[in-house]
Formats: structure tokens, C-alpha cells, sequence
């Protein structure tokens, strides 16, 4: 895939129409690469973040998680997002994190087992999210995209990527096979037993086809990653008020993205945990729920094996419940099992009435098990519901509708590293 004298128009293409962009990014050297990176700031409490940055000074939680450095601190203030920006700086000069020379795209593979997914990192137009181009598939929180614009104030950087997924048909990955013929510049096995690939992507014939190839594509959609997407929409308009003579190709008009083919990404369910029965007594409870659902208790653990149906974990039995058809609903949205779930159980029966906020309600990602629920409730908590998974065609409906999942409806695994390519405003 040779494409001669191409360079001049690439380049006005890159300003006028193009949905993603290449860049210099920051990335370990491949020999560090495994124990550098780290997974996504939002997929680890404080204490966990500890844990594993404890006997790693490199670890890059010190910059997605700067509270790492201080004990018994979680809440992220100003102060700590500077001790985040003052911790990058110094991976970039000790060589923690190298700077390429070259604008790259970055082709990443992961795999676990026998599922593999491949993708390619890129810059995206925060334009098209703003203008709907970029599809959202869930609310957020002001205090997360506080937290996170904030974060990026401060690092001037896109320390982890948006997770987007496209429909996608085989000349995409065409394109990434040829590209994958070659040695990768970074491969590893990190600790849950996933193996992250990257090859980076310098030759002009193949940024010009790639980019080309994705001004064909209607629209993209976040998987994961609405806080960081949200949060970089805002920075851009912080950071062109400030500048007097912005044009719109500034650094900060495009943000980090991991972009994966629909067919290739793997959604788990996503479990709910509630602290008590709201005052019911189990009979009670079960009683209430015979008038929805048919109830069978189950001799061994068993997740549910299609949607609408669910699998309950209470005093040591496990249960599955089965729907009545009168509450089944063909829109995109209450349709959904998480809002199944949440309108016929956990609001008119267990009285968690706003699962966004209600503290009598957690949620626990189907990676986890059934065992992590049944953890729990011996723990903290009284009755556990574990989900069929979402299906990417209902995430792209109600995306495509202008609608909004349930919170907590997704768990996209496996989960991308975060620091293996970071990209600076600078």
C-alpha cells in the first residue's frame, strides 16, 4: 500500500475534514512498558491504586491517581492534580515515558485467551463529539468531569484514552493486518493475564489510507470513557478562551482515543449489589417479586444465558428470575435489563429510587464473577443481581436515538492500559 506525492493534500485534509488525527505521543520504552502502564484511573478505588503503585515508582497511577503519593487522601483537589502534571514531567525526563519524533498512529491489539481485538489510537475531533458525531451512549456526573477537566488543566495531556467502537466491515482490518505483519514496537503480558500489543504507524501512504478510510464512516460511538470525552470538550473551550489567536488546529481542539470494530469488543454484564431489603423480611421481599417474575432457585451458581432474565444471590441461595411477559417493553431503553431491573425491583420493591446516587446501591463488573457477589454479601451487603450482558447493536440503537442508558449498564473488557501512549498538548 504505497501512495506516492500524497503528502501536501494529507495535510490539508488533516485541517479541513479529518475525523481522526496522528501525533507524537509519549510512550515507555517496550522494556518497561509492562510495568509502567496500569489500568484506567476509574476502575480502581484509591486503596487499590495504592496497592500497586506501592513498590512501583514508575507506575503511571502516580499521574491518573496522584493521591497514590499521599496516604489516606482520596479526594483530588488542585494540588494533587499539579503533583500529577510535576509527576509526568518527570517520567518524560528520566525516559519513563520517550517522545517520538514522528506524527504516528498507533495500532493496539489486545488479547486474552481466545479474544482478540484490534484497533487504532488516534486523535479525535472534540468538534464531531460536540457536534453529535461522536455518540454518547451515558449521562455524566459534574463531579467526575470536574475532576477529570481539572486533570487535564493541569497536565496539559490526555493521559488515558476514550474508548470509541464503530460498525465496521473487513477493509478496516485489511488495512491493520498488513500493518501487523511486521514485529510490534511494544508486547506484554500485564497482571491479569492480558497481552497488549502496539505497532506504530509513521509511513504517509498508510496515515493518509487510514484517515481517509475513517472520513468514510458515519459516526463513532464511546464505549467507555464519557467523563474523559465530556472533560476534554470542556478543556477546549477553557483553553480557546484564553488564546487569542486560536484557529481551531491547536492540540487541545482533538483528544486520545482507542477506536475498536463493533465486532471485535467484548461487554460484559454489569452486577448490582444492595445493602438491605428496605425494611422487608425475605419472605416479604420474595412475595413482592413472585409478581413479576417467575422464581426458580437454582442448586449451583449460574449466570443468566439471555436478556431479560436474572440471576439473585440472597442468604445463600442463588435464584433465577424469569420476566412475565407484561413487563416486557420493546423501547430501546426501558427494554434494557439494567431498567427492567431498576423499574420492577430495586425502585418499587427494594427502594433505591436513583441508582446514580443512592448509597445503598453498588456495582460490580461482570470480570468479577459470581463469587465477587457472593463476597459481598457475606460482607456488606444483602441481595446481589448479576445481568445479561448489554448487546452492541442496543448500545448503538440508543446512542443512534439521542437516548441514555441506565448507569452502569456496560463493562467493556478487556480494559485498555493507561500510559502506554500519552499525548501532551506541548
Amino acid at each position: 500500500m504505497k501512495i506516492l506525492n500524497l503528502q501536501e493534500n494529507f495535510l490539508n485534509i488533516r485541517i479541513v475534514l479529518a475525523k481522526i488525527i496522528p501525533f507524537k505521543g509519549y510512550l515507555p520504552p517496550s522494556s518497561l512498558a509492562e510495568i509502567v502502564t496500569c489500568p484506567p484511573y476509574d476502575v480502581l478505588s484509591s486503596d487499590e491504586a495504592r496497592a500497586i503503585a506501592k513498590n512501583n515508582k514508575i507506575s503511571f497511577l502516580r499521574v491518573i491517581k496522584p493521591e497514590v503519593d499521599f496516604s489516606n487522601l482520596n479526594e483530588l483537589d488542585v494540588s494533587l492534580h499539579e503533583h500529577a502534571s510535576n509527576n509526568l514531567k518527570s517520567f518524560i525526563a528520566d525516559g519513563t515515558l520517550v517522545h517520538e519524533n514522528e506524527e504516528c498512529f498507533y495500532v493496539y491489539q489486545i488479547s486474552i485467551g481466545e479474544h482478540i481485538q484490534t484497533g487504532l489510537i488516534a486523535a479525535v475531533s472534540v468538534q464531531e463529539y460536540d457536534d453529535g458525531l461522536i455518540k454518547k451512549h451515558e449521562y455524566t456526573r459534574p463531579e467526575k468531569e470536574n475532576d477529570r477537566t481539572l486533570h487535564i488543566e493541569k497536565t496539559r495531556a490526555n493521559t488515558g484514552p476514550v474508548f470509541l467502537t464503530f460498525k465496521s466491515e473487513k477493509k478496516f482490518s485489511e488495512y491493520l493486518s498488513n500493518i501487523k505483519s511486521r514485529e510490534s514496537d511494544i508486547s506484554f503480558k500485564s497482571n491479569d493475564d492480558t497481552v497488549h500489543s502496539l505497532w506504530k504507524v509513521r509511513d504517509k501512504g498508510y496515515l493518509f489510507d487510514l484517515q481517509k478510510y475513517f472520513q468514510t464512516i458515519d459516526c463513532l460511538y464511546i464505549a467507555d470513557g464519557h467523563h474523559r470525552a465530556a472533560s476534554a470538550s470542556r478543556i477546549q473551550k477553557i483553553f480557546a478562551g484564553r488564546n487569542s489567536s486560536h484557529n481551531g488546529n491547536e492540540p487541545y481542539n482533538y483528544f486520545l482515543a482507542s477506536i475498536f470494530p463493533h465486532d471485535e469488543v467484548k461487554i460484559l454484564g454489569y452486577n448490582r449489589l444492595i445493602k438491605d431489603l428496605a425494611g422487608l423480611s425475605e419472605e416479604k421481599f420474595l412475595n413482592d417479586l413472585k409478581i413479576n417474575f417467575k422464581i426458580i432457585k437454582l442448586t449451583h451458581p449460574k449466570p443468566p444465558t439471555e436478556r431479560t432474565f436474572f440471576s439473585m444471590y440472597l442468604n445463600g441461595d442463588w435464584y433465577y428470575l424469569k420476566p412475565k411477559n407484561k413487563i416486557l417493553d420493546k423501547d430501546s431503553v426501558s427494554g434494557l435489563d439494567a431498567s427492567i431491573l431498576q423499574d420492577y425491583i430495586l425502585g418499587p420493591i427494594l427502594k433505591v429510587n436513583n441508582p446514580r446516587t443512592d448509597e445503598r446501591i453498588d456495582f460490580v463488573g461482570g470480570v468479577k464473577g459470581l463469587d465477587e457477589l457472593e463476597r459481598r454479601c457475606h460482607l456488606d451487603s444483602k441481595v446481589a443481581f448479576a445481568l445479561y450482558p448489554v448487546l452492541i447493536k442496543d448500545l448503538f440503537k440508543v446512542s443512534d436515538e439521542g437516548k441514555v442508558m441506565p448507569p452502569k449498564s456496560t463493562w467493556f473488557e478487556p480494559k485498555l492500559r493507561s500510559g502506554l501512549v500519552v499525548r501532551l498538548f506541548d
